[in-house]
């Protein structure tokens, strides 16, 4: 599966300057809703991602809101288990709605799609671990952390890529004058 490939022909891979979610600045970003929005492509990333963890006993895949809702449901479909969503809590964490089922005990994966820093998915595990469960991987479509994040679990993942990035202040592109998009 060439994942850029997909990506590129759903016009989903982006290039400009970017803030990122983490606060740092880069050329490329890669828009996952666009690409996820078709479902064929979805459908073949749900599949390659199970494809992943298949060694792996889990009774639900769970992903942050708002972009890990589709990758958590096409992911455990294919896995066979439940998918479920951490949303944002105003105080920055997340949590698990009470209409979703969490058993103390049960294992789960989480998934991203693009995982820089890892914040997002961190959180997503933090709020099904406070309702009793247990992390066993985490999966993303791509990985673009070179190797940095830490989830105290395996991490795997469809495409491992590296784009620059770079604190706002040191950013070229900001020296440059090119325009700052949020994204």
């Amino acid at each position: 599966m060439d994942v850029l490939q997909m990506y590129r022909e759903t016009g989903a891979l982006l290039e400009g300057h970017f803030l990122l979610r983490s606060g740092r600045h880069s050329p490329m970003f890669l828009q996952s809703t666009t690409l996820l929005q078709h479902p064929l492509y979805a459908e073949a990333v749900g599949e390659g991602m199970a494809g992943l963890f298949e060694d792996l006993e889990v009774d639900f895949v769970i992903g942050p809101a708002m972009g890990g809702v589709v990758l958590a449901f096409v992911t455990a479909k294919h896995l066979g288990s439940r998918a479920l969503f951490a949303e944002k809590e105003p105080q920055g964490g997340m949590y698990v709605r009470a209409g979703l089922t969490i058993r103390p005990g049960e294992k789960f994966l989480a998934v991203e799609d693009v995982i820089t820093t890892g914040g997002s998915v961190q959180r997503a595990i933090e709020a099904a671990r406070a309702r009793g469960a247990e992390c066993v991987a985490v999966g993303a479509i791509v990985d673009r952390s070179g190797g940095q994040a830490d989830f105290g679990v395996p991490l795997r993942a469809l495409t491992a890529l590296e784009f620059p990035t770079y604190a706002a202040a040191e950013c070229p592109l900001c020296q440059a004058g090119v325009p700052l998009q949020e994204v």
